[in-house]
């Protein structure tokens, strides 16, 4: 591990672990942030894209000569257009196994529709015009002659024995499948246990839903392809204009990213139509923007989760667990990208077991395709839905066993002695003490006093539910390594260039602050350069990763630029390097009065600056974990759920920014509190038209919703697997939300006489989810029995 020079402690005042304010904030809140829409090119064009309003449809014609002759039309491009210039679809890899162990095989994701169209959203053609206006209306004149083929639109209908079939490589619309774990001895431990509990669980299908839409604009510089989007994952996108645009190279495409108003997870790796975009801007050698309706991003932006579970836990007489099984369907929807099958096929099963010590598991999960968009990483992405599972199975054992649900998941929580521990998946477990942050979320929420809030709530006519979430995630985006620039300017700035990217969560300041216990030089003197693939390349920001990745990539790099900046003072100042010292901005000759600048150093290097590049690699995912306790009041007169109470402790390890990391957590917890009360994707079962396409009919959680949280932290177990110490937070609060909140309505409908009948509500709990169920009215959501 790289240590921090002792000059420079990371005590100081603005650095690591101090409440500073977030460097980021001045401009945006001023106005003056730079996001993709932002920019606009002289001689611009607009490109608008026709899509399907079909759901399952053969494409017999399309007629294109009434668009293109209308005024201000530059081009009209179709599927068979691009397909004839080369340009390539987005393609499944072959690293998923069909039921049969043949190689998964799924509808590609073309840039334009070619011949059949699998979704309501799917682009078909698209329109380069002089104006927006222009665009839209030429769009509007294009005809499309299709042939209407049978829809499959749901989970239900696609397994349905001779359901029609999405894509004829994928037989019974299972497109992939995967099993973990020992089914005999899972089933002998099944026969064994003193208690069962199995519950029917849907984690429905969300719209990541950022501020800012999709925004992109494509132009030429000196035969280079420059192409400005909102994005998470720059490289990521100039890797795949370069894999499919025709004659295009790493090196002749360059991304660049600006402010991005929220990603989510949505905004990682490239889509359909920045490729369309991007042939644009070659074809027409003229810049061209296309700005995404709200409607588009609910049809055509990736969505998340949308999995349905048939989950059983077996425990001995002292509620010790045996045996988890889970049967899990996901809807990946019509094209389907590698995402979509990776998070519930490896990374949800990664941490279904959580923070308990879980000896057998038996797992089988199926990605299944329907004639809906495809699903792709939202926040928490796969860990979300594996902790809502074993949260309330835990929760169901504790109330058929008649133990107190904290009392329970003690008993079966890994102990600090099993660390390293590798659970059921083959993952390990770095460091952890759970039962500790058990103890301490129990105190924070006041536990022991809820019967008197319950009682207190029931004399005013309401029902008052506790629920609790003790958890873990995985951190790591699938790349453990980054890269990081750092530049030392005559001009008196340190520049860090990073591939991670901020999107609204604050990793600037952390990186600031990181640099500040390095460098000494006040945090103005700090620049964090992102979103520009000429200077930096790497994985980018999803997984939690940036700090525990690309934090420990700015501690490394800096380390070593005041290391190699030793080097160049001692030939300045004519001394050994040995006998050089560094502090707050100024190297001096040991023992003398001799002394130059950082910046004055810089100054005389070749080009003005000092360059160092450091690379950090995690010896593996971080691990954080959390306590979070919730509690609810509901109207049983009209079903309405009100969250009165959320405390939470978080194991994040070292914490680098505390206003950051509570902002992480808390706004995690209302993305998390938003699935488990209000916020659905819904299709029509039999159509496929999208019922949810506007902030009318979905529903995002609202400020008056909730009362304040009270968020702790624990930095008394740091990760050991990366040179800061830090875990992964960007997701912890969404994860652990979700299973809390609805463990509190159920607790509150339990209590009122439903029994372990309330255990089967199904999120949203709407006002009138909530009202059905106290009239023991529930949905059914498995589309097929287990075996």
């Amino acid at each position: 591990m790289s240590a921090l020079p002792a000059s420079s402690p990371p005590a100081a005042r603005f650095g690591s672990g101090r409440a500073v304010r977030r460097v980021e904030d001045p401009v945006l809140v001023q106005g003056q942030g730079r996001f993709a829409d932002d920019v606009s090119l002289p001689g611009q064009t607009w490109l608008a894209f026709l899509r399907s309003d079909r759901a399952h449809a053969r494409i017999v014609g399309i007629d294109t000569a009434a668009a293109q002759a209308l005024p201000g039309v530059v081009k009209v491009f179709t599927g068979a257009d691009l397909k004839a210039a080369g340009v390539q679809p987005i393609e499944l890899p072959p690293a998923f196994k069909r039921p049969d162990g043949q190689v998964a095989s799924a509808p590609p994701k073309q840039p334009l529709a070619v011949d059949v169209v699998r979704f309501v959203g799917e682009p078909v053609a698209a329109v380069v015009a002089e104006s927006r206006e222009a665009a839209r209306a030429a769009v509007a004149a294009i005809m499309v002659d299709y042939e209407e083929l049978p829809v499959v639109a749901s989970l239900a209908a696609a397994l349905a024995p001779g359901a029609p079939e999405v894509w004829p490589e994928a037989p019974g619309n299972v497109l992939a499948e995967a099993r973990y774990g020992d089914a005999a001895a899972t089933e002998a431990a099944f026969g064994k246990a003193a208690h069962r509990v199995s519950l029917e669980l849907d984690n429905q299908r969300l719209a990541p839903s950022p501020m800012e839409p999709r925004s992109v604009l494509a132009y030429m510089e000196n035969d280079r392809l420059t192409m400005r989007l909102s994005s998470q994952m720059p490289t990521g996108v100039r890797d795949g204009l370069a894999a499919g645009l025709p004659g295009r190279t790493e090196e002749t495409v360059r991304v660049l990213v600006g402010d991005v108003g929220g990603g989510f997870g949505m905004k990682t790796g490239i889509y359909p139509e920045d490729l369309v975009v991007g042939w644009a801007a070659l074809v027409t050698g003229r810049p061209v923007k296309w700005q995404a309706e709200r409607l588009e991003e609910f049809t055509s932006a990736a969505h998340g989760r949308d999995a349905v579970s048939h989950a059983e836990l077996a425990l001995d007489a002292a509620g010790r667990v045996l045996a988890l099984r889970v049967r899990t369907w996901a809807n990946v929807g019509a094209c389907p990208a590698a995402v979509s099958v990776v998070i519930p096929l490896l990374i949800g099963p990664w941490v279904i077991t959580s923070i308990y010590d879980v000896p057998l598991v038996s797992l089988q999960l199926s990605a299944v395709l329907t004639h809906q968009m495809a699903t792709g990483a939202y926040r928490g992405a796969g860990r979300p839905e594996s902790i809502y599972l074993i949260e309330r199975l835990m929760d169901a054992a504790a109330r058929e066993m008649g133990v107190d649900p904290a009392e329970l998941r003690r008993r079966n929580m890994v102990r600090p002695e099993q660390m390293p521990y590798t659970n059921a998946l083959a993952q390990v477990y770095d460091s952890g003490r759970f039962e500790k942050i058990l103890d301490r979320g129990l105190v924070l929420a006041d536990w022991a006093g809820f019967e008197a809030r319950r009682a207190e709530a029931r004399a005013r006519g309401r029902l008052r539910g506790r629920g609790i979430a003790t958890f873990l995630e995985w951190t790591g985006g699938l790349a453990l390594d980054e890269d990081v620039r750092v530049d030392v300017t005559a001009e008196g700035f340190i520049e860090l260039s990073s591939a991670t990217m901020a999107m609204g969560q604050g990793i600037a300041t952390s990186y600031v602050q990181l640099a500040h216990d390095v460098f000494g030089v006040p945090l103005e003197r700090i620049r964090v350069l992102q979103g520009d693939t000429d200077r930096a390349n790497g994985f980018g920001s999803a997984g939690s990763r940036s700090l525990f990745t690309g934090g420990s990539a700015v501690q490394v790099a800096s380390v070593r630029c005041v290391d190699e900046s030793k080097k160049l003072a001692g030939e300045a100042l004519e001394a050994s390097p040995s006998d050089i010292e560094y502090r707050e901005g100024r190297f001096s000759v040991a023992g003398t009065d001799l002394g130059i600048g950082l910046f004055e150093l810089a100054a005389r290097q070749p080009g003005a600056r000092i360059v160092v590049s450091g690379t950090a690699k995690a010896g593996g995912p971080s691990w954080p974990n959390g306590c979070h306790v919730c509690e609810v009041e509901v109207d049983a007169a009209t079903g309405a759920v009100e969250v009165v109470a959320y405390a939470s402790v978080n194991d994040i390890g070292r914490v680098i920014s505390p206003v950051i990391v509570r902002g992480q957590v808390e706004g995690g917890a209302v993305q998390g509190i938003g699935q488990a009360l209000s916020e659905r994707v819904s299709y029509d079962a039999g159509s496929g038209q999208l019922l949810s396409a506007s902030f009318m009919d979905y529903a995002l959680p609202r400020v008056d919703g909730f009362r304040a949280f009270k968020t702790e932290f624990d930095e008394s177990v740091p990760c050991l697997t990366n040179v800061l110490g830090a875990k992964g937070v960007g997701e912890l609060g969404t994860i652990g939300a979700t299973p809390a909140v609805v463990n509190a309505v159920v607790d509150a409908l339990a209590a009122n006489g439903l029994g372990r009948e309330a255990e089967r509500v199904q999120m949203p709990l709407t006002a009138e989810a909530v009202w059905r169920a106290l009239r023991r009215e529930f949905p059914s959501v498995l589309p097929l029995r287990p075996a």
